[in-house]
């Protein structure tokens, strides 16, 4: 696809003075290569949730958060913390069932892996952890997901 369906903004960088995409010329003169706006790479989000209920262990502590957590006015985990009980206040409902009631944490921060600053694009890895496990699971690779966000050439 060339261009986004709901914007119809262009997937390509102008790199033409008329404002117009880089095409490849099939003239026998020199070759453009089209440079992407920026790369995106997703979480295929419903498969992994699917995923951590379809096992009878991995189900049992999705609901650890709601069946087992200890309430003695300490924040030892994020189902202490005021968000999650605000949260749940709102939604009633939709919290009285422990499957529901799925919290999950988003982490990004940029970085330059090669320590090179003269160039012109930057990796920023995003790590999505399910804050319904216990705490000695919730950072166990098995059930964190990472990706890379790596955005295309910065424009002049």
């Amino acid at each position: 696809m060339d261009k986004c369906l709901i914007c119809e903004e262009s997937r390509w960088e102008h790199t033409n003075s008329d404002g117009a995409d880089a095409v490849e010329d099939d003239t026998g003169g020199i070759k453009k290569k089209k440079v992407p706006c920026k790369i995106l790479r997703y979480f295929p989000l419903i498969p992994y949730l699917q995923r951590l209920y379809m096992n009878d262990t991995t189900s049992t502590y999705m609901r650890w958060h709601k069946e087992e957590l200890v309430k003695d006015g300490k924040v030892r985990h994020p189902a202490n913390s005021l968000a999650w009980k605000y949260i749940n206040d709102t939604f009633e409902d939709f919290a009285m069932d422990p499957r529901n009631n799925f919290k999950l944490g988003l982490a990004s921060d940029g970085f330059n892996p090669f320590g090179m600053f003269n160039v012109t694009y930057t990796t920023w890895p995003v790590i999505l952890i399910p804050y319904n496990l216990p705490p000695w699971l919730c950072l166990k690779q098995s059930y964190y997901m990472m990706s890379m966000l790596i955005p295309g050439p910065k424009s002049p």
